[in-house]
């Protein structure tokens, strides 16, 4: 691959981010559908009811459904690319429930070979303050649905 070409996929993989990030500000789960594989694997970190690997585009939305309840933002700072990845770095915050959440998180995503997000994990600057929102503000799955 040329150098033209390579920076050509950088910018449309970080083009995909920045679309993820606007149809995330927007509550538009349809938008960041779009960027999303069907089977999308999603690593939230924690020790918190909606931590975990949420496995398909479906578990995917239900937690920005949760997250959108909470009025969870997001403030790109940082995006870079490779063949593979994005790495964002992002400010996050929360504008409802108990207690709040502002800090440093980190997001790495996998593009497959059609360019489409098949993997992230996030990475969070402070794991104890989510595990704290969190746990006062959702309480978690009866253990019948949490093993369905």
């Amino acid at each position: 691959m040329s150098d033209m070409s390579d920076i050509s996929d950088k910018s449309k993989k970080i083009g995909a981010i920045t679309k993820f990030f606007a149809a995330y500000a927007t509550h538009d789960l349809e938008g960041m559908r779009e960027v999303l594989t069907d089977d999308v694997a999603w690593t939230i970190p924690g020790r918190h009811p909606l931590s975990g690997t949420k496995r398909g585009i479906e578990e995917v939305a239900a937690f920005f459904t949760e997250l959108g309840r909470a009025g969870f933002q997001a403030d790109p700072i940082f995006l870079e690319a490779n063949e593979e990845y994005v790495v964002d770095i992002h400010r996050g915050w929360s504008t409802e429930g108990v207690g709040q959440v502002d800090t440093t998180w980190a997001l790495v995503w996998h593009f497959n070979s059609e360019g489409r997000v098949d993997r992230v994990v996030n990475l969070s600057g402070d794991q104890h303050q989510m595990d704290e929102y969190v746990w006062n503000n959702h309480q978690p799955a009866p253990t019948s649905e949490s093993l369905a």
